[in-house]
């Protein structure tokens, strides 16, 4: 019996592509293409060897599909059991990756094909990010534009380990098209664009270095974005920040603020502190949340992000560090900030009734 009784959107669950299952979804020609060159890309870090997928030992169908390729398994062992009210789809299906960049764009819009098809059309309670070829900004706003007005795209997906920083200039038609078209920019753990490294310094030997040194990435992002301009020129832009924690946050937001404060002559295109962009601008999801050791600290944390009103809660369903809705909080949280963590936030963003 569940002990969390308020509704729970889940902001980050993962549905699979099996093999062969963009055949349909591709033309005669990319068909033809995957069949003599297949895929060109970098590929991001390894799982282990003992967790294939990344996915929890469980999570396996029987119907031979890889864990989170099965609606119906999906259903019964994470939908309904954890009373998900909503379930957002980031599919890591590695389209967004391909050096060839309109292979790219097609292998995206396979995959939202896909998804409609397979999962949206199916399920009521599912939504998804829109797949895109983020490395070219104008083939990744024709696919926001193709798919924006289907309800069940509520946000833009990109992998955390892109080829630049992503307040660079080369990124901006994509924030152009999501701006117009009113769709929040999911930034989510994972990636490996062009073999890009998740450290400043180089490749790490471990996985747990690797897994560990992925919110890196995202630190790099948001003070890109941040001092590169992107929100004094699209200042509608909402992103969101999934399954990098969020700890760090805060005081990356206290150094930006410092060091703006003596160097804002370099920087003349921002009107105000860093934080306030960031604070205005950015969500973040709950999974893997830091975990003191004294679980009232995460209290703190909250407090110097702002409040809650910028956290949303996520489960990672079906990877192996997985949060069960009863379990990510070692800590009591008060009613109105559970509320807005585990469904009004991201309802709110999402804009789901």
């Amino acid at each position: 019996m569940r002990r969390n009784r308020g509704p729970v959107v889940d902001c980050d669950i993962h549905n699979s592509v099996w093999a062969g299952a963009l055949t349909p979804y591709l033309s005669k020609r990319w068909r033809r293409h995957g069949e003599l060159f297949g895929s060109r890309s970098h590929p991001g870090s390894m799982y282990p060897k003992g967790a294939p997928s990344a996915a929890r030992h469980d999570a396996w169908p029987p119907s031979g599909r890889p864990p989170g390729g099965d609606l119906e398994f999906m259903r019964e062992q994470h939908l309904d059991p954890e009373g998900i009210e909503y379930g957002v789809l980031n599919c890591l299906g590695g389209a967004g990756t391909q050096l060839n960049a309109e292979y790219s764009a097609a292998l995206s819009r396979a995959t939202n094909e896909w998804q409609i098809a397979e999962w949206l059309e199916k399920e009521p309670r599912l939504r998804a990010g829109v797949s895109v070829p983020y490395e070219d900004a104008e083939l990744a706003a024709v696919e926001i534009d193709r798919y924006a007005d289907h309800p069940g795209f509520v946000q833009v997906l990109l992998a955390a380990r892109t080829a630049e920083p992503l307040g660079r200039r080369k990124y901006w038609k994509l924030y152009e098209a999501a701006e117009r078209n009113n769709l929040p920019v999911g930034i989510h753990f994972g990636g490996g664009a062009r073999g890009v490294p998740v450290t400043a310094s180089g490749w790490p030997s471990y996985y747990i270095e690797d897994h560990t040194d992925m919110a890196q990435a995202f630190q790099a992002h948001v003070v890109s974005m941040v001092c590169e301009g992107v929100f004094e020129h699209f200042p509608r832009l909402r992103v969101v920040l999934i399954e990098g924690g969020f700890a760090w946050l805060p005081p990356l937001m206290w150094r930006l603020d410092k060091h703006w404060r003596r160097l804002k002559e370099e920087v003349p295109h921002l009107k105000r502190a860093p934080s306030e962009y960031i604070r205005e601008h950015m969500w973040v999801t709950t999974q893997p949340i830091e975990e003191p050791h004294n679980p009232r600290h995460i209290m703190q944390v909250l407090e110097h992000l702002g409040g809650s009103d910028r956290v949303m809660f996520s489960t990672d369903y079906p990877h192996w560090d997985y949060d069960d809705p009863d379990r990510a909080f070692r800590v009591r949280l008060p009613e109105e900030d559970r509320a807005k963590i585990f469904a009004d936030n991201a309802k709110a963003l999402y804009g789901l009734s």
